[in-house]
């Protein structure tokens, strides 16, 4: 089974305030779960990372056997690809634990596209971060 999971992180100050968020949905456009996760204070790379992270595991976690992650962090997506190294030390165990998350897939692929195309993952971000106030 194959899931499209749009993720996105974000913080208000950077750092601060931080929030994942994941929109779980088949490949039709089908949402099947949306999940958003405080994060305390973090930075905006720190929350991209653990959207990832929050979105492939629920992945998993329902059954999915093949991911495609949609981002809205060219950064976090060449990262995880391989085309960028991961140089900030505080990112190394992020950068693998991405890559651990999304090892148990028989496919995967995580993407970038415009922070528009990304709409309900932002949204569920900041429905998070309102919530804890």
């Amino acid at each position: 089974m194959k899931l499209v999971v749009h993720v996105d992180g974000g913080s208000r100050g950077n750092p601060g305030p931080a929030a994942a968020g994941a929109v779980l949905s088949t490949p039709e456009g089908e949402v099947v779960e949306r999940e958003g996760e405080l994060l305390g204070i973090a930075t905006n790379n720190v929350a991209e990372y653990r959207a990832l992270i929050l979105g492939a595991r629920r992945a998993r976690q329902l059954g999915a056997t093949e991911v495609e992650i949609v981002n809205d962090s060219e950064l976090i997506a060449k990262q995880v690809n391989g085309q960028y190294k991961v140089k900030h030390a505080d990112m190394k165990p992020l950068h693998a634990e991405a890559l651990e998350a999304l090892r148990g897939f028989e496919r995967w692929v995580v993407r970038s596209v415009r922070r528009e195309q990304n709409a309900a993952a932002d949204a569920l971000v900041n429905e998070t971060l309102d919530a804890a106030r």
